[in-house]
């Protein structure tokens, strides 16, 4: 490969659309180092392959809100909207673009869509810690608030004298 292709260039290109992660053709053409029209082309070839879980053309609205959010004109110049890639449809792309390059980036990306499941994973596990800890102290200071409550509301004799005094003090 002429350049190495890392996580930290695949993760940034992939975003979530309509509720899944995805990647955009132009940026997967650009990681395979082919035009996004010959991408495209093989895919429409291949049409078959790419069933609407796997692949599928933006809207305009979304394509806006994507733009909008990424503050790029990477896109620009398009006459068509762009096509959506999910895992799986970035995991057929092998099955259609079968260059060295495309094999290793496929390896790549597959491995980049691994680790962002693995950080999930492990966010969804130090949430679930975070929420057991709040549950096991938020009863252990229930008893401690219930005790400040009870002094709060206690009223204070103020015919006792408070503090420390000594006996000789005390008026009798």
């Amino acid at each position: 490969m002429d350049k190495e292709i890392s996580l930290e260039m695949i993760l940034p290109a992939v975003f979530v659309v309509r509720g899944v992660k995805a990647m955009l053709d132009s940026d997967l053409a650009l990681l395979y180092g082919v035009e996004t029209k010959r991408l495209n082309e093989q895919v429409k070839r291949n049409f078959k392959r790419f069933p609407e879980d796997f692949m599928f053309q933006l809207s305009s609205e979304e394509f806006k809100i994507l733009k909008s959010q990424n503050a790029t004109s990477r896109w620009g110049g398009r006459r068509t909207m762009p096509y959506a890639f999910t895992e799986h449809g970035i995991a057929m792309l092998s099955s259609v673009l079968t260059s060295d390059k495309a094999i290793e980036v496929n390896v790549v990306i597959m491995r980049a869509f691994t680790k962002m499941r693995q950080m999930l994973t492990e966010t969804d596990d130090l949430r679930k810690m975070m929420e057991n800890l709040r549950y096991e102290y938020d009863e252990k200071f229930e008893i401690v608030f219930q005790a400040l409550d009870r002094i709060l509301d206690m009223k204070p004799d103020k015919s006792k004298p408070i503090g420390f005094i000594w006996d000789k003090d005390i008026k009798k």
